[in-house]
Formats: C-alpha cells, sequence, structure tokens
C-alpha cells in the first residue's frame, strides 16, 4: 500500500525573510497617486536663530565699539602729551628758563617782648635781594606773596612781598616788614635767651611769592616760588643790627 506523500516545497532557512511591499494608505491607483503624494506632505520648516546667539552677537558688537572709542581716546590724548611736550621742549631750549635766587642782606629785630595775655610779639625788619638770571624772561611778582621767620616749628613773624615787575638779568632789593604774635610766649622766650647765649640762633625765613612769568609779550598763568633761608644768627637784641652767621637758601617752582 502505497502511501499518500505530500511534496511542500523546500525551505531555505538561511534566507532572508521576504518582506511585504510598502503600500501608501491614501494613495489612489490612478495616475494622480504622485501629485496626491507631493500635496499631502508637510512645507519644510523655517530655521530660527536661538535668542542666545542673537544676544551673544549684540554684546560683540557692542564690545568691538567700545574698544574703538577707548582706542581713539587713548590716541587723541597721547598726541596732545606729545603736542605739549614738544612745545615745551621748544621753548624751553629758545628761553633757557632759570629759577630766581634770593638772598638775605640785613635782618633787625625793632621788637621782641612778652605781652599781658602772655604771648610773644615780634617785628622784624629784613632786606633782601632778588635776582632774576634769565635773559629772555621776566617776571611779575603778584599780590599775595608772603615773607616769614620761623623758630624750629614756631612762626615768629610774617610780612607781605611788594608787588612789582622784574626784567631781564634785574636785581631788585627789598624791604620787608614783618610783625606776628606767638601763643606760649614765655616758654619761647625762655628758650630764645638761652640760645642767645650760646651765639648761634637758627631761624628760617620762608618765601611764598606767587608769579607770572612773561615770555617775550606772552603772560603765563601764575606759579608759585617757594623757599627757604636757614640762617644763623648771632643775637636777638632789638634795634641792634643782627649779625647773620650762616645762610643757606634754596627755592624752587610750585605750579
Amino acid at each position: 500500500m502505497v502511501d499518500n506523500q505530500r511534496i511542500h516545497p523546500a525551505v531555505d532557512v538561511e534566507a532572508p525573510p521576504l518582506k511585504a511591499p510598502l503600500v501608501l494608505r491614501g494613495l489612489v491607483a490612478s495616475g494622480k497617486g504622485s501629485s496626491s503624494l507631493s500635496q499631502q506632505q508637510p512645507p519644510p520648516s523655517l530655521r530660527t536663530i536661538p535668542a542666545v546667539m542673537q544676544v551673544s552677537k549684540l554684546s560683540q558688537t557692542t564690545s568691538c565699539c567700545c574698544c574703538k572709542c577707548i582706542c581713539w581716546t587713548v590716541g587723541l590724548l597721547v598726541l596732545l602729551l606729545g603736542i605739549v611736550g614738544a612745545t615745551t621742549g621748544i621753548l624751553y631750549l629758545v628761553f633757557k628758563p632759570k629759577i630766581p635766587n634770593y638772598s638775605v642782606d640785613s635782618l633787625r629785630i625793632s621788637d621782641l617782648r612778652l605781652n599781658f595775655d602772655m604771648t610773644l610779639y615780634a617785628k622784624f625788619d629784613v632786606k633782601i635781594t632778588a635776582n632774576n638770571p634769565n635773559k629772555k624772561i621776566g617776571i611779575y611778582y603778584e599780590k599775595g606773596g608772603l615773607l616769614s621767620v620761623w623758630y624750629t616749628d614756631t612762626k615768629l613773624c610774617q610780612g607781605s612781598i611788594p608787588k612789582f615787575y622784574q626784567g631781564h638779568q634785574n636785581t631788585t632789593k627789598l624791604d620787608v616788614s614783618l610783625t606776628g604774635q606767638t601763643q606760649y610766649g614765655s616758654t619761647l622766650m625762655r628758650t630764645l635767651q638761652e640760645q642767645q647765649q650760646t651765639g648761634r640762633i637758627p631761624l628760617d625765613l620762608r618765601i611764598d611769592a606767587p608769579v607770572s612769568i612773561k615770555l617775550g609779550r606772552l603772560k603765563l598763568r601764575k606759579v608759585k616760588i617757594l623757599g627757604n633761608c636757614l640762617l644763623v644768627v648771632n643775637s636777638l637784641s632789638t634795634n641792634n643790627l643782627i649779625s647773620i652767621k650762616a645762610s643757606n637758601c634754596k627755592f624752587g617752582l610750585k605750579l
């Protein structure tokens, strides 16, 4: 008896599985399928720049503008300083300025006494010589100049320097009267009397004079002549010409 045998097709187990054909839903079998597909596709989206990137670009632009402004400002300042420096150098070479110098010719004490309120009253008469060594520079001595006499750190008296004009290479002699009152006069008088016994009394003559410089016909702004003369005198007796044993004077300009 022959068994009925069914013959099945041989299956290759190593072959890849068959893929089903892709069917687009909604696709009409007619020739209009391609156009329907294109109509159903969404339009491409617009690309936007993030807000962080926009702020970053704005800050970079602002920073660049600030840097340019700073560079221009620094450049102008350097240019101005260069012009001022060149002008000053030319003026210095042309006029060759020198600081005026002074010397103390004589010192007389008209009065030195204790008042009832125990203040010390002093009156000095000083003769000084002011010398302008400049050949092309004149000096205007303005109002407000002071001449004062100090003992250590105590001002004994002061007086006003007269207002005048001093020409080129001119020497001018000045008579200045100085007066003043000092607190704690009894202690100061006792110290001065003890110092007088040594025959060497240190005094400091200080000058504070506002002046204007004249270059040709040009009158410059005010500056100050500051200086002091360290004196050593033999006595402080009144109504006598005091002998000046030593004198050392130094002066400078203050803008």
